[in-house]
């Protein structure tokens, strides 16, 4: 039986989660298209969140964005999750022994959460990585989390169709299923461009829990040989379970 909700607690994150998907501000009609909410109600509400500095907007109040107390929040979760100091650490060891991007993430319905990344130190630029959301099926991080589940389970959490990001995500059920199926076997994920065009990425789930909700993964160049690839994942393997080990040994659940 589905919870009796709150239409204007509601409403009130549904407009929050639509700013923070937004990479640039809305205006007053392009939330009410994302979100479908009656004119007045949204202005409302609106009103509120600025008053309450959970948005952000221009002195003709024409466009908004996510405000600062929505980062407080976030900020907060982070610094209450005791598992995130132990996956920083191992973070930080792994990129020393690989040289490149990690991430320790977390499933968050069909989709994966980024808690801590550690940039490759040769790397050009810095693309902001904790906070953000990504749909699960098109990362190595959710690929491995998802095949924790049982194919029915993953039927029932994921969307139909499924969307995809490049031309080499996968959008097709039934393949999904199948490449799950090869990632149990084996124990890991690996993703080909199916997030971000020219990236590759392995993962491994970190298994405190069951089903483990976290995992660690590598971003590298999609074009590196087989070999860097091989030495990459099993860095990324040894890492992983030994942070998966330090959690359970610390009583984290």
């Amino acid at each position: 039986m589905e919870p009796q909700l709150v239409k204007s607690a509601e409403r009130t994150v549904r407009i929050l989660e639509a700013l923070a998907e937004s990479h640039d501000t809305l205006t007053l009609s392009e939330l009410q298209q994302r979100t479908g909410f009656p004119r007045s109600s949204l202005h409302a509400l609106m009103r509120t969140l600025v008053e309450l500095n959970w948005v952000e907007t221009d002195s003709a109040r024409s466009a908004f964005g996510i405000g600062p107390h929505a980062l407080l929040t976030g900020t907060a979760y982070l610094d209450k999750d005791p598992a995130l100091p132990f996956a920083q650490e191992t973070l930080e060891d792994l990129r020393d022994e690989i040289g490149r991007t990690v991430h320790f993430a977390r499933r968050d319905g069909a989709h994966v959460l980024y808690l801590a990344t550690r940039e490759s130190r040769e790397a050009a630029h810095v693309i902001p990585r904790v906070g953000r959301r990504l749909p699960a099926h098109v990362t190595a991080l959710g690929q491995v989390l998802l095949a924790q589940l049982t194919d029915d389970e993953v039927v029932a959490l994921l969307p139909d169709p499924l969307v995809g990001l490049t031309e080499h995500s996968i959008t097709d059920l039934g393949k999904l299923t199948g490449e799950l199926d090869q990632v149990r076997t084996r124990g890991w994920s690996c993703e080909r461009e199916q997030g971000t065009l020219g990236v590759a990425c392995v993962a491994v789930a970190v298994d405190y829990r069951i089903p483990a909700t976290d995992a660690i993964s590598c971003s590298m160049p999609a074009a590196l040989p087989p070999a860097e690839v091989e030495r990459v994942t099993e860095a990324v393997i040894k890492h992983t379970r030994k942070l998966a080990a330090t959690l359970r040994r610390e009583g984290i659940r």
